[in-house]
């Protein structure tokens, strides 16, 4: 027979654990919230500094200037910069990101380029350390929400890799954020840089709303419209000068932008996986309460067995 105690305990525990992981299901949500206020607040720098650059970029002909920056020279190694998550409980998120990276190691390696890490996050730096792989860099401790000082400090190190040619190409592979349920491990090239698309129509921001009780996503196409500069414009410094000086900063932006992406994908994936434990808390608080009343119940039976045996007896 089932020990009756030992299932309110079980029972007790279970409800415990639910009161844990709606609590950081609830955590999570409110940090999803800032992720989008900071992506927000963050773009009208982002649209001007692209709507500068695709000026220089019609009134230059890029082919003619060179600049370190934009410079494409034969490939022999590889920067590979992964963005992970310096936690756990966040589904297959860290899982994914890895998988991806090993993937394109395996690319990098039947082409025959050798490669770098640069990891940001705790989860994939413990991942590679245990392996002994070749990492240049790595960063922990960032902020749940990231910075552009965050951003700017990793983006001085890939600029001294690639400008020293440690490194002859760096690709970022980070996680997009699609929606609270689906985020989806993506590959950038970061450097050398690349101007083109900078007019992209299916830019998208993402708004976190609640709708009958439950958390959703709502996305909002944006479009930035780019000008040309007018041919009559004077520049007070060679536009060239102009574009080296900005170059940076535009790197910063990307970066930031895929921070913020990943974090916000940690997030949702935090927020579905606790959403989940807690439903399934709840389903098996059912089942033991269940198991505990059919185990009360034949306790009784028991009881009642004994009684009337007893008084045949007499």
């Amino acid at each position: 027979m089932p020990n009756l105690k030992a299932i309110r305990d079980r029972i007790k525990s279970v409800k415990n654990t639910r009161k844990i992981t709606e609590a950081m299901r609830l955590v999570a949500a409110a940090k999803v919230r800032r992720a989008q206020e900071q992506v927000t607040s963050t773009r009208p720098f982002a649209d001007c500094l692209a709507q500068v650059l695709y000026g220089l970029q019609n009134r230059l002909q890029f082919e003619d200037v060179d600049l370190p920056l934009l410079k494409q020279r034969p490939v022999k190694t590889v920067g590979l910069m992964v963005v992970s998550g310096d936690r756990g409980l966040c589904g297959g998120y860290n899982t994914n990101v890895i998988k991806k990276v090993e993937t394109r190691i395996q690319e990098l390696k039947k082409e025959g380029f050798d490669y770098k890490l640069i990891l940001v996050g705790r989860k994939a730096t413990q991942y590679y350390e245990r392996r002994q792989a070749p990492i240049a860099q790595s960063y922990t401790g960032f902020n749940q929400i990231p910075t552009a000082a965050e951003a700017s400090k990793v983006a001085d190190y890939l600029l001294s890799l690639f400008l020293s040619e440690s490194v002859d190409r760096i690709e970022l592979i980070y996680t997009k954020f699609v929606s609270l349920i689906s985020s989806r491990p993506v590959v950038q090239t970061l450097l050398p840089l690349s101007l083109q698309g900078l007019e992209n129509p299916d830019d998208e921001i993402f708004h976190l709303t609640t709708a009958g009780g439950s958390f959703s996503v709502e996305r909002e196409k944006v479009s930035t419209p780019m000008a040309t500069f007018p041919r009559d414009m004077i520049f007070e410094q060679d536009p060239a000068q102009i574009l080296d000086a900005l170059l940076p900063l535009y790197l910063n932006n990307q970066l930031l932008r895929a921070l913020q992406e990943s974090a916000a994908s940690e997030l949702a994936a935090r927020m579905t996986a606790m959403n989940n434990a807690s439903d399934n808390a709840t389903e098996l608080v059912k089942t033991l309460t269940r198991s505990y009343n059919k185990a009360r119940q034949a306790a009784i039976t028991q009881e009642i067995l004994e009684v009337v045996a007893g008084a045949n007896a007499l």
